[in-house]
């Protein structure tokens, strides 16, 4: 068993362990901060993988930005168990079932699926290299590049004419 696969199985647990507290966790606060653990294991699976800007957007975007706004956001909302609104039991077994539908639906939908016995390669090639990515983006998808950074544009100025006040 090589170094890979040992990196592999514990990003895995770390990934599910984190990603379940994320769910059973009672204050909102350190479910987000799960919530960033688990980005940081994706991001790790994605560096085995060879998708190192993968990775990076991944923790630039996803454990930094967004998890900065949820954080404000829960907050602001100042969530304690005295506004919390009273939930009764059934509405739990019924989310309980529910559940419980989903994944035997997800059970029936994969049963009959084959699973390939073949191995990714890990750390060989270089299908998710930055230098690959910025090659096809300025040659052959240069236009819609531009025409996208053109839309983004129009869309910041339109959002600061509306938002101005008069």
């Amino acid at each position: 068993m090589g170094i890979t696969q040992i990196l592999f199985w514990v990003l895995t647990v770390a990934a599910l362990f984190s990603a379940i507290m994320v769910v059973s966790s009672k204050n909102p606060v350190h479910s987000v901060l799960w919530l960033v653990a688990t980005f940081f294991a994706i991001s790790g699976h994605y560096i085995l993988l060879n998708a190192q800007f993968l990775a990076i957007v991944n923790i630039i975007v996803y454990a930094g930005a967004i998890m900065v706004l949820f954080l404000f956001v829960i907050m602001l909302m100042n969530l304690n168990k005295s506004t919390e609104p009273v939930k009764h039991k059934w509405l739990q077994i019924i989310g309980i079932l529910s559940g419980g539908c989903l994944l035997l639906v997800i059970v029936a939908a994969l049963r009959n699926t084959e699973v390939s016995q073949h191995m990714v390669e890990m750390s060989t090639g270089e299908a998710g290299l930055i230098k690959n990515l910025g090659r096809e983006l300025f040659t052959t998808f240069v236009v819609p590049f531009e025409i996208s950074s053109i839309l983004f544009l129009s869309a910041m100025v339109g959002a600061v004419v509306i938002g101005k006040k008069d």
